[in-house]
C-alpha cells in the first residue's frame, strides 16, 4: 500500500499567521502477514503563504473571523479546496494560546480540513515543536551531540534542549521581537512591553512611548535581552534578571550545551550575512535582536547550528495520519473510546529505567509541559519498557506511574499509557491494583511514539481484544 496525503499545517501565533501545504506519502512497511505498519516516506511543501500579522480584537482576543478569512483567502491563491484535504493541524501558539477566545477560534478553523490536530500550545510543547521544525532534534541525534533551539518570535522566546534526539528540557522568556513597536515611517516608539517598561524605568534608559527610536538608544534592552538568552543556556549565573523575565518556570539545564540552533522570524537575522537597508522596516526591533544575538557569546562560545526552517519552524509541522493496532495484551477498565487529539508525553529511555525515583521525577518535571494558564490537559505518557520485565521491574514502573502521574490522578484525568514492549496487560493490572480499582486506567503496548505527537484511540475491536490507534505526528522536514 502506498497512499499519498495532502495535508496543511495552520499556525496563529503571537505576531504571525501563516500556512504551509504539504504532500505525504506513507506506505505499508510491514509484510502481507502482518499487522500493517504505515509510515511517512516522503514528504514534499508544495505551498507557503504569505506571513500575515496575527488580526486581535483587542489585548485579549483573536479576530476569529479575520484569521478564517486570511486562510480561506491563502487556500484560494494555492488553488485547493477544503475537502480535498486530508489532513492538518492547526495550533495556537506564544502569546496567542493566552487569548480568552483561542478554543473558540480553533473550533471555528477546524472545518478547514477533515481530521485536523487541533491544539493550544503552551510555551513548553511549543518548545519542543519548533525545536523539532528547526531540525535540532535530528542534528542532536544524528551528532550524538546537545542541542538548544531558540524559537524567537514577536513575544517570547521558546527553548527546546535535545540530548542525542531526546528533549532534556524547555523553557520560554518574555524576549521577543515585537515587544518594543516602532513607526516605520517617523521611528517613532509605539508601544513597550509592561515588563520592560519597568526594566526602563528602574535603569534609568531613558525610552518612552514617542521616543525617536535608534541603534544606540535601544542598545541597552537589546543587551537585556541577550543576557537574558545566555543566563538561560548556562553561558552567564541565573539571576534575578531571568526570573522576571521567564514566563513559566525556572530553567534547569541537565545536560551541558555544545550547540545551539534558532528559529522564528528574528532567527531570520541571526543568520543573515547581507546588508541591512532599515532597521525598523518590520515596524519592532527584531532585525536589531538577531543581530546583537548573532555578536554575542551566543554564537561566539557555542556552535552556531543553521536550523532548516527559520519562522515557518512550527507550522512546518503539518499533522498526518498513520494507523496501528495495540498490542492483544492491553488493559482498559472502563470503554470510554473513541478518544481523539491526546497528545504524547514520551520519557526518554535513561528515565524510566533508573529506578522509580528517576521515574517519578521526570513525569513531574515532564507534566508541565501540558499545562496552559497552569491547567494541566489530558495527556497520554508514553514509554519503551523492557522486552522481557521481571515481576519487580513490573512492579517499579507501576508504582513510579502511579505516583509520577499524581497530578493527572487528582484532576480526575483518565491515565493513559502506550508502551512499545509487550507488557502492557501485567503493567495496567497492576497500576489498577494499586489504585485499589479506583481509576481507570488505559494501558497499551505495541505503539511508538515520540514527544509531539497525537492519538486517537478507537472503540475495540476483535472481541475487545485490540484497540486501533491513530498516530498523528507532526511531520517535519
Amino acid at each position: 500500500m502506498r497512499e499519498e496525503l495532502l495535508s496543511v499545517g495552520i499556525d496563529i501565533g503571537t505576531s504571525t499567521t501563516q500556512l504551509i501545504f504539504s504532500k505525504i506519502i506513507v506506505e505499508n512497511m510491514a509484510s502481507n502477514y502482518t499487522v500493517p505498519r504505515i509510515v511517512i516516506v516522503d514528504k514534499e511543501i508544495i505551498y507557503r503563504s504569505e506571513i500575515y500579522f496575527t488580526p486581535l480584537l483587542s489585548i485579549h482576543e483573536i479576530d476569529g473571523p479575520q484569521v478564517r478569512s486570511i486562510i480561506e483567502g491563502e487556500y484560494k491563491k494555492a488553488g485547493i479546496e477544503p475537502s480535498k484535504i486530508d489532513t492538518g493541524a492547526v495550533i495556537i501558539t506564544g502569546e496567542t494560546a493566552r487569548k480568552e477566545n483561542a478554543a473558540e477560534v480553533l473550533n471555528t478553523l477546524s472545518g478547514l480540513a477533515g481530521d485536523f490536530v487541533v491544539a493550544t500550545a503552551g510555551p513548553d510543547l511549543e518548545s519542543i515543536i519548533s525545536g523539532k521544525g528547526a531540525g535540532a532534534h535530528l542534528y542532536s541525534k544524528d551528532h550524538s551531540t546537545s542541542v538548544v533551539n531558540i524559537d524567537i518570535g514577536g513575544g517570547t522566546s521558546n527553548l527546546a534542549v535535545f540530548l542525542r534526539g531526546d528533549v532534556k528540557e524547555t523553557g520560554c522568556l518574555d524576549v521577543g521581537g515585537r515587544l518594543i513597536k516602532v513607526d516605520p515611517s517617523t521611528h517613532k516608539i509605539t508601544y513597550i512591553a509592561p515588563k520592560y517598561e519597568r526594566l526602563i524605568h528602574e535603569r534609568n534608559l531613558g525610552l518612552a512611548i514617542g521616543t525617536i527610536a535608534t541603534r544606540e538608544n535601544l542598545k541597552p534592552i537589546l543587551e537585556i535581552m541577550v543576557e537574558v538568552l545566555e543566563q538561560s543556556v548556562g553561558l552567564r549565573k541565573q539571576d534575578n534578571l531571568l526570573s522576571f523575565i521567564m514566563t513559566n518556570k525556572n530553567i534547569e539545564l541537565s545536560v551541558p550545551i555544545e550547540c545551539i540552533s534558532f528559529s522564528g522570524g528574528v532567527a531570520d537575522y541571526v543568520y543573515y550575512e547581507g546588508e541591512i537597508d532599515d532597521d525598523f522596516k518590520f515596524g519592532d526591533i527584531g532585525i536589531l535582536l538577531g543581530e546583537a544575538i548573532k555578536a554575542s557569546s551566543l554564537c561566539q562560545k557555542l556552535k552556531l547550528v543553521r536550523s532548516t526552517e527559520t519562522i515557518r519552524a512550527t507550522v512546518v509541522g503539518a499533522g498526518t495520519h498513520t494507523t496501528e493496532i495495540s498490542g492483544s495484551t492491553i488493559t482498559y477498565t472502563n470503554n470510554v473510546f473513541p478518544i481523539k487529539n491526546l497528545p504524547i508525553l514520551k520519557l526518554a529511555l535513561d528515565e524510566e529505567t533508573e529506578g522509580e525515583e528517576a521515574l517519578v521525577h521526570a513525569l513531574h518535571k515532564k507534566l508541565d509541559w501540558f499545562k496552559l494558564e497552569g491547567d494541566l490537559q489530558r495527556v497520554a505518557v508514553a514509554l519503551q519498557g523492557k522486552a522481557n520485565p521481571s515481576f519487580n521491574d513490573i512492579q517499579t514502573y507501576a508504582r513510579g506511574l502511579v505516583r509520577g502521574m499524581q497530578e493527572l490522578i487528582e484532576r480526575e484525568l483518565p491515565l493513559i499509557i502506550i508502551v512499545e514492549e509487550d507488557m502492557a496487560k501485567a503493567l495496567g493490572q497492576s497500576m489498577y491494583n494499586l489504585l485499589q480499582y479506583k481509576k481507570d486506567v488505559i494501558c497499551l503496548d505495541s505503539v511508538k511514539l515520540d514527544n509531539g505527537d497525537y492519538i486517537d484511540i478507537g472503540s475495540p475491536i476483535a472481541e475487545g481484544s485490540v484497540l486501533p490507534v491513530v498516530v498523528k505526528t507532526l511531520v517535519f522536514s
